[in-house]
């Protein structure tokens, strides 16, 4: 019954009707992923599952990358839907995976969206991440930041959102940008790199000539 009420949150999920019993997420992602992620987002949100599907997503997504074996279940385009959508009920059952979690990856292998399924798991992070009042900010370096100046320059980034948001901080390591750093928080892009200004110095004298 769980199955059938996410499978039709998702078919339907562009629909007036669907969208008024949908809870919405607090941002919406476009595209395929982001139509499951909602629909599971909806569906946890009814059950109060929302943390412990987050911890299956993170848990199955990492149990992807280091078993080669699920990995290659989950991506054979010759093994039938219906028994990838059956193998992954006894692999959810095996692990302890909520209902909701074990509906949508049945639902994805019954519907042949499983190469999706890595990009719905991330779409969902981001939903998740979001209902906690956590901004995204990635910063990129052209050397690893250590402790002290991560820090600090989380203490810098804060200044850039609301007081009831926190910073969600990821780093990069970029060789190619020489100096300085590229940080985007939320929906905001800078390029505070040395490469970006080489090539905008670059452009400028090219122009001249």
């Amino acid at each position: 019954m769980a199955s059938q009420k996410l499978s039709l949150a998702v078919r339907n999920f562009s629909t007036s009707s669907a969208v008024q019993q949908l809870v919405k997420p607090p941002i919406q992602i476009f595209g395929i992923e982001g139509r499951y992620a909602t629909a599971l987002y909806s569906a946890a949100s009814k059950q109060k599952t929302l943390d412990s599907v987050e911890k299956d997503l993170i848990k199955f997504q990492t149990s992807m990358k280091t078993d080669p074996k699920l990995l290659g279940f989950i991506e054979n385009p010759i093994i039938k839907r219906s028994i990838k959508a059956d193998g992954l009920k006894v692999v959810a059952q095996k692990i302890s995976l909520k209902p909701e979690t074990a509906n949508l990856l049945q639902l994805l292998a019954e519907n042949g969206r499983l190469k999706k399924l890595d990009g719905v798991i991330n779409a969902f992070r981001t939903i998740m991440s979001a209902h906690r009042g956590e901004v995204t900010c990635e910063v990129t370096t052209a050397k690893e930041l250590d402790a002290d100046q991560k820090q600090k320059l989380q203490g810098v980034l804060k200044s850039f959102v609301k007081p009831n948001e926190s910073i969600h901080l990821t780093t990069k390591v970029d060789p190619t940008i020489i100096g300085g750093m590229v940080v985007s928080v939320g929906d905001r892009y800078v390029d505070m790199s040395v490469a970006s200004k080489i090539k905008k110095y670059t452009e400028v004298i090219s122009a001249a000539v």
